[in-house]
């Protein structure tokens, strides 16, 4: 991904319309979407989450499966890349591109990902982290598109405001659950993997 100026990295423009996390949860991983969930907040098939997680293109932070009965659990920040990544993708940017943009988003914290627009020409991402930045790259030609962030930070939230979460447990384990409980949630999970396809 290319900068159109250099500045230091570590600094983002919070303006008064970047949102930033809204709670701790959303950013420190104490929460996770299930594969399904992910699917619905970002508007993308269970298919496509699969193959972007198992080619390590978008890999869920809070939990990765790991065997038979486990599921991936995606944090907050994950479902904004990941709706970052089929914006890239449905404005014809090559997976090639689109991977190393989001190497480049992967070190941004939360907070420093809301201050960013992602400009494309359809061949290569710019990352500005100020509106300057956008006009210089607009007047030099170099824009075809633009995807701010933060706007997808509010679209993801929206759409989890309805969908569930649940308490990331420490170590990567699923949490414990015995008699009924665990043959309905097994029951539940495989249910949903088929609607999934």
């Amino acid at each position: 991904m290319h900068g159109p100026r250099d500045s230091d990295p570590g600094t983002a423009s919070q303006g008064p319309g970047d949102p930033g996390p809204r709670s701790a949860t959303e950013g420190d991983g104490s929460v996770g979407y299930r594969g399904v969930t992910a699917c619905a907040a970002v508007g993308i098939s269970y298919r496509q989450l699969d193959y972007w997680a198992r080619t390590a293109l978008v890999v869920p932070s809070v939990r990765d499966a790991s065997g038979s009965g486990t599921s991936r659990l995606y944090s907050f920040r994950d479902l904004v890349v990941l709706k970052v990544v089929k914006r890239l993708l449905d404005a014809g940017v090559s997976l090639q591109n689109i991977r190393k943009a989001i190497e480049a988003l992967r070190s941004r914290g939360v907070g420093d990902l809301a201050g960013i627009t992602l400009i494309s020409d359809g061949t290569t991402v710019y990352e500005c982290r100020s509106p300057e930045e956008v006009v210089d790259l607009l007047q030099g030609g170099q824009g075809v598109f633009g995807i701010a962030i933060g706007g997808a930070f509010k679209e993801i939230e929206g759409s989890l405001s309805h969908l569930p979460a649940e308490p990331a447990v420490a170590g990567g384990e699923e949490p414990a659950v015995a008699g009924a409980d665990a043959v309905g949630d097994e029951l539940a999970a495989r249910r949903a993997r088929r609607r999934a396809g």
